[in-house]
């Protein structure tokens, strides 16, 4: 039960670095950080690299650039990309405001999200989307053809079965997850913002089995025109394997690297595998 928790709500058990607008050493090099005003929020984002092609890592439920993304900010080959990581509205150093799931809520990030890097001055770029963030990824590409370079999703679907739905409750409830699971979302957010935020992501997650066959982007998959590579971690216990099937049957030209050990959090994980897998798509 903790590993479902852990891994979807996008934790690492790593510290808060100070907020606002820095220079600061993070993660054994040098970060920009800051703030822009996008769409009436003020979004936080970290940015490291000067490599021609530019890339956009999008978190999942609850996380952020820092959380979900350390040993991508620090390893990635930094002479060849530009990394950008966000974090989305109500989310990390993006709150306030508070967090909300209205049906919406994944293509309100797709906009914030694409027009974030746009803001920062970035006309086409990539994007890496986890859990969450690869649902908003798969939108953003669908609807920005002219902007996405690539993009590589893991742990997302397109669609909410009633599979999804009865993993979804079992972790509704944060009183049962262990201390080390919950302190670093507490930490970040407090204990009531994170308890209260979670049961909302959970009901608004579960809200799309009101639409048509669950319906998260279904019919979105086939505007994708960028070339695109599913992940999956065979031993993923949040998405089971008929999502990233789904996405490859739908996807025109897609491709699917399965990792055998791999959970919903293969790129912590398994970071350096990941990272070349990542670095030799990018490169092609």
């Amino acid at each position: 039960m903790s590993t479902f928790i852990c891994i979807r709500a996008g934790l690492c058990l790593s510290s808060i670095v100070r907020r606002g607008l820095s220079e600061t050493r993070f993660y054994s090099m040098f970060v920009s950080s800051g703030k822009k005003s996008v769409n009436g929020v003020d979004l936080y984002y970290q940015r490291t690299g000067d490599g021609k092609h530019t890339v956009l890592l999008l978190p999942g439920a609850l996380g952020s650039g820092q959380t979900d993304f350390a040993p991508q900010l620090e390893k990635l080959d930094k002479r060849c990309l530009t990394v950008v990581a966000w974090d989305p509205r109500g989310y990390g150093r993006s709150w306030p405001p508070d967090r909300d799931f209205p049906m919406d809520f994944f293509h309100r990030d797709a906009k914030d999200a694409v027009d974030l890097m746009q803001s920062l001055g970035f006309s086409r770029f990539s994007l890496l989307g986890w859990s969450d963030g690869g649902i908003t990824a798969l939108i953003a590409a669908a609807l920005n053809p002219t902007l996405i370079q690539k993009m590589v999703v893991w742990g997302s679907n397109a669609y909410v079965s009633e599979e999804d739905v009865q993993i979804y409750r079992s972790i509704r409830d944060v009183s049962l997850w262990s201390e080390r699971m919950r302190r670093p979302m507490e930490e970040m957010y407090g204990a009531r913002y994170f308890r209260e935020t979670w049961e909302r992501w959970v009901d608004g997650i579960i809200q799309f089995t009101h639409n048509p066959k669950g319906n998260i982007c279904r019919e979105m998959l086939q505007m994708i025109s960028c070339p695109t590579l599913i992940v999956h971690g065979a031993k993923d216990p949040m998405v089971p394997s008929f999502h990233p099937q789904f996405l490859l049957q739908n996807i025109k030209g897609s491709r699917l690297h399965v990792m055998p050990e791999g959970k919903h959090n293969l790129h912590l994980r398994y970071a350096s595998e990941f990272n070349t897998l990542v670095e030799e798509f990018l490169s092609e």
